[in-house]
């Protein structure tokens, strides 16, 4: 057997080129992890990726950004280097996260349970439509905005003011354009990551996630600060209505809609006193998340990734640890505003067995110093036989990451911990 050679991209990528230790790549079957730093072929340029990867033998690709996704990369390897096999969506299947106004209208076709919506293509209509509703709103921009395309105003005034930065003053450039104005839902989050052929799907634990940059859940929203899992919010009853009413159907809608999706379908839901309702959905591994659902894995990724890519995925079953896992996001001063690149950085590695350290906005110098070159620069991510020894040991791994600026939540998990 050919060894699989896996790149996966585990946080959404600040940078435009895979120059930087942002990756890592899994030689199968050893597993023996090795970051590579891509000879400075741009995400974007997929001529280029194809050549890379025939040039170095690679048989196996998992784009790991959701841009690459919803432009089109791996429509392009399967015609371009069929050969290869590709564990991600066709560009059509990656509207599910490339566009939130086709999001909510799939969800809408296939009865798929989420919050009261409009869409909008017009700012008079736009504004007009938040002075007539009397509920609390989430605005949304429809195009990919990096994590950060998603306001949750609390008062009208504030809506409004969302909405023209959005649509007039095109903060988030043509992701603008259109706009999702929905309900504000009430309760926990959770997010559930899936494996799909198409046809059977796979669910990993679920993760809370910590989106807002404070403790205690304040100040703006970020692409996530820590996440636990699993969160024991989500009940076997919570799971068994998400898998029926929300997982599945996803799965037979796109199929009956001639959606190709093969890789991670990653679900957020709001578990709501009328149950869980779809937030989002994205196509592919969405970090932090991912760090913690992971480790808790004892199957081989890559047998997996592989049967679904051969449509073979409903023979395969997930061994899951019985443990719990952490991942603390440690984030440059500043973020998610303005932040400061190139800050030298001091990384020690973990010792301990069921500890790891994530690279994310990091980079090296010309002589080799590790710095920074993001927002959430770094995570460490700990397992543990209870939730409070994963979280403890996850803080010990946070020691470990020293930078000028550095930022971080103390209280991730404190909602299972209370």
């Amino acid at each position: 057997m050919h060894p699989l050679h896996l790149t996966i991209d585990l946080f959404e990528s600040t940078n435009q080129s895979y120059t930087t230790c942002n990756q890592l790549t899994i030689l199968c079957p050893h597993s023996v992890p090795k970051c590579v730093n891509g000879a400075g072929v741009s995400q974007d340029d997929f001529a280029a990726l194809v050549q890379y990867a025939k040039d170095n033998s690679l048989n196996f690709l998992v784009p790991g950004p959701e841009a690459p996704l919803v432009a089109g990369i791996t429509d392009y390897f399967e015609e371009h280097a069929p050969a290869i096999k590709v564990f991600g969506p066709s560009t059509a299947a990656s509207q599910l996260e490339g566009s939130k106004t086709f999001s909510k209208d799939f969800m809408k076709r296939h009865n798929i349970p989420t919050a009261r919506y409009e869409n909008f293509t017009d700012y008079e209509a736009a504004r007009k439509h938040l002075d007539n509703i009397d509920y609390r709103v989430v605005i949304k921009a429809d195009g990919l905005a990096a994590g950060k395309g998603v306001i949750l105003p609390e008062t009208t005034e504030e809506a409004q003011a969302a909405l023209k930065d959005i649509m007039v003053s095109h903060e988030f450039g043509s992701a603008g354009n259109s706009v999702v104005i929905e309900e504000y839902l009430e309760g926990d989050e959770i997010s559930i990551l899936s494996l799909s052929d198409g046809k059977a799907i796979l669910s990993l634990p679920p993760a809370q996630d910590h989106k807002r940059i404070g403790e205690g859940d304040t100040g703006p929203n970020t692409g996530g600060m820590g996440t636990y899992a699993p969160a024991p919010v989500a009940t076997a009853a919570i799971l068994a209505e998400i898998e029926e009413k929300v997982l599945q159907p996803t799965v037979r809608g796109m199929a009956a809609e001639n959606l190709r999706f093969c890789g991670c379908l990653f679900s957020g839901f709001m578990i709501t006193p009328s149950g869980p309702r779809v937030l989002e959905y994205n196509v592919r591994f969405g970090d932090p998340e991912t760090q913690s659902c992971l480790s808790l894995l004892n199957s081989d990724l890559a047998e997996l990734m592989l049967a679904a890519c051969n449509g073979e995925l409903a023979s395969k079953k997930l061994d899951i640890a019985d443990a719990h896992a952490c991942t603390v996001v440690v984030a440059a001063g500043g973020y998610p505003g303005s932040y400061a690149k190139g800050t030298p950085m001091n990384v020690k590695q973990p010792e301990q067995e069921g500890m790891h350290i994530f690279h994310a906005g990091t980079g090296l110098s010309k002589d080799g110093q590790l710095q920074t070159s993001g927002g959430r620069v770094i995570a460490a991510t700990a397992t543990g036989k209870t939730l409070k020894e994963a979280v403890d040991r996850t803080y010990e791994g946070v020691k470990l990451i020293q930078f000028e600026g550095m930022q971080f939540r103390k209280d991730i998990a404190h909602r299972a911990l209370k």
